[in-house]
């Protein structure tokens, strides 16, 4: 398998390293940071009012305290890189949610449903928009219904199917 530094896609190897702990997930929403670049940067550290979010220096990629995370999705907003996620499996059935930040336009709608991408961009199944919330000068947070078994891989939207 390719390494990060070769595709500039994170593998599943690495992935495993910034997972709640095992049982965390299903308790309910929570953040998955993907961030790996060591670069100064810490307003997801300032933005957690909850102090989830911590950095041992400012280039050190944050740590999250999944005891005080409570998914809010307040971090994805502003994470300037786009690598903080919200998911939560406890929706429904076999769908679960999944916050994304968004910058593109439109802006989703409640119910469209659009085509859900992996990192690498390639379609991997469907994404029914739940909501987008706009904040002025923050980045669109998009909230949408996805099939459990996706959660993981889906990590933006393509083209609106309906």
């Amino acid at each position: 398998m390719n390494s990060y530094e070769e595709t500039g896609v994170l593998t599943p190897e690495y992935l495993k390293k910034v997972l709640p702990p095992e049982g965390r997930m299903e308790k309910g929403p929570v953040v998955i940071v993907e961030c790996i670049e060591k670069i100064p940067c810490d307003p997801c550290a300032y933005i957690c009012k909850l102090g989830a979010i911590e950095k041992e220096s400012l280039i050190d990629p944050p740590k999250v305290d999944y005891d005080k995370c409570t998914g809010c999705g307040e971090c994805v907003a502003i994470c300037p890189g786009l690598v903080i996620f919200v998911l939560n499996l406890k929706y429904k059935g076999d769908e679960a949610l999944l916050m994304i930040p968004y910058e593109f336009l439109p802006t989703p709608k409640r119910g469209e449903i659009y085509e859900a991408l992996n990192r690498k961009g390639e379609p991997v199944g469907e994404a029914r928009i739940i909501a987008a919330r706009e904040m002025e000068g923050r980045t669109t947070v998009v909230t949408m219904a996805v099939k459990k078994d996706l959660v993981m891989i889906i990590r933006n939207i393509g083209r609106k199917i309906r």
